[in-house]
C-alpha cells in the first residue's frame, strides 16, 4: 500500500483504497482471510444481516477485530428512508458507530438505489450527526446533490449490485470523478481485477466490492488480486496515460535509417 497517497475519509486516513463485504462467505473465517489477503482497512456490516452482537450465534467480532479494521455499517436491504435511519440508529447505539454507509434501494430485481428516497434519508442523517458514505445512482446530478448536502463520499455504482457486469458507465463516473470534491467510490458491479483497475484509472478514490471476492473459485486469491488491481490502477492514473491515436507510431523514429 501507498501510504504517501493516503484515501482519507471524512478526517480518517487509509492507505488501502480497497474496502470489502462481510456477506456470501462461507463463514467469518474465510471473510477474515480475505480481508488479510486484500489489505483492506475497512469492511461493510450489513446491521440487518451480519451477527454483531449475539453471543449465542457465531460473531464476526470475534473474526474481525474492530479495533484493528473499521466497521462501516450499511443499510443493505432497506427499501425506505425510514429503514435507512431506524437502521443506522440502532447501529450507532449497538456500537458507537458514526461513519456509516447508507444504501436505500428500490425494484428488487435490480437493486438501484431510490434516489429520492437515499437524498431524504441523507439528510436527516446528517442533521443527527452522523458521516454519510452514500451509496447512489452514477448521475452526476445526484451525485452534486448529496455532495452539497454534506455526505462525507459519494458512491456510485458501477453495475447492479452482485452483478460482476464491470463499470457499465465510465462516462458518467468521469464527470462525477471531476465535479467532486470528497473522495468518489465505486459500489457495485466489479466482477475481477480489470473492473477494479478501469474504476481506479478513471480517477476513483476507491472501490468498494463483495460478491466479486466472495464468490470468487478462490476468494482469498481473488482478495489478493483487488488488492494489487487497485494499486495498480491508482498508479495509472496517477501517471496519466498516453493519448489515444487513430495510427500507428512506432517507438523507433523510421526518419534517419542507417
Amino acid at each position: 500500500m501507498n501510504t504517501d497517497d493516503p484515501l482519507i475519509i471524512a478526517g480518517q486516513t487509509f492507505s488501502s483504497r480497497l474496502i470489502i463485504g462481510t456477506g456470501k462467505y462461507t463463514n467469518y473465517q474465510q471473510n477474515a482471510d480475505a480481508l488479510s489477503a486484500s489489505g483492506a482497512e475497512i469492511v461493510t456490516v450489513a446491521v440487518r444481516r451480519v451477527n454483531i452482537s449475539n453471543p449465542d450465534e457465531p460473531m464476526l467480532v470475534d473474526y474481525i477485530d474492530p479495533k484493528k479494521t473499521v466497521f462501516l455499517p450499511n443499510t443493505a436491504g432497506c427499501f425506505t428512508g425510514e429503514d435507512a435511519v431506524r437502521t443506522l440508529r440502532l447501529a450507532r447505539e449497538a456500537g458507537g458507530w458514526d461513519l456509516v454507509k447508507l444504501e436505500v434501494l428500490s425494484d428488487p430485481k435490480h437493486l438501484y438505489p431510490d434516489m429520492s428516497e437515499t437524498l431524504r434519508s441523507a439528510e436527516l442523517l446528517i442533521k443527527e450527526g452522523f458521516k454519510v458514505m452514500v451509496y447512489c445512482s452514477d448521475d452526476p446530478v445526484f451525485a452534486r446533490k448529496l455532495e452539497d448536502m454534506g455526505c462525507v463520499a459519494i458512491m456510485p455504482l458501477g453495475a447492479p449490485i452482485g452483478s460482476g457486469l464491470g463499470i457499465q458507465n465510465p462516462v458518467n463516473i468521469r464527470l462525477i470523478v471531476e465535479q467532486t470534491s470528497v473522495p468518489v467510490i465505486v459500489d457495485a458491479g466489479v466482477g475481477t481485477a480489470s473492473d477494479a483497475a478501469i474504476a481506479m484509472e478513471l480517477g476513483c478514490d476507491g472501490v468498494l466490492m463483495n460478491t466479486a471476492i466472495a464468490e470468487a473459485k478462490n476468494p482469498i486469491q481473488m482478495a489478493a488480486a483487488m488488492k494489487h488491481a487497485v494499486i495498480a490502477g491508482r498508479q495509472a492514473y496517477l501517471a496519466g496515460r498516453m493519448g489515444r491515436k487513430k495510427y500507428a507510431d512506432p517507438s523507433s523514429p523510421l526518419a534517419g535509417l542507417i
